[in-house]
């Protein structure tokens, strides 16, 4: 069974845009993640990137998650950890 899941991209018909409401900027930070995060883009958007650019994304990705998840959650959550 699978771990990870995409499926608020696969299902979202509201407003796509940004700036409009809290809920619709969570709602398109969401989607652009979920759709970045494809496996077919980054294939591609990895090779291009510099390495400023990955440096950058992996200390943004770090940094919220420091952020925003309790220890416990960040293994629960990001890490998956099964205990």
């Amino acid at each position: 069974m699978a771990k990870h899941t995409h499926n608020f991209v696969e299902t979202f018909n509201g407003f796509w845009g940004y700036g409009m409401d809290r809920q619709s900027d969570e709602n398109m930070v969401q989607v652009c993640l979920q759709k970045f995060s494809d496996d077919k883009l980054m294939s591609i958007m990895l090779k291009r990137m510099t390495d400023e650019d990955l440096s950058d994304m992996f200390e943004i990705i770090s940094r919220l998650l420091k952020k925003h998840l309790s220890e416990p959650e960040y293994h629960r959550l990001f890490l998956k950890d099964e205990d």
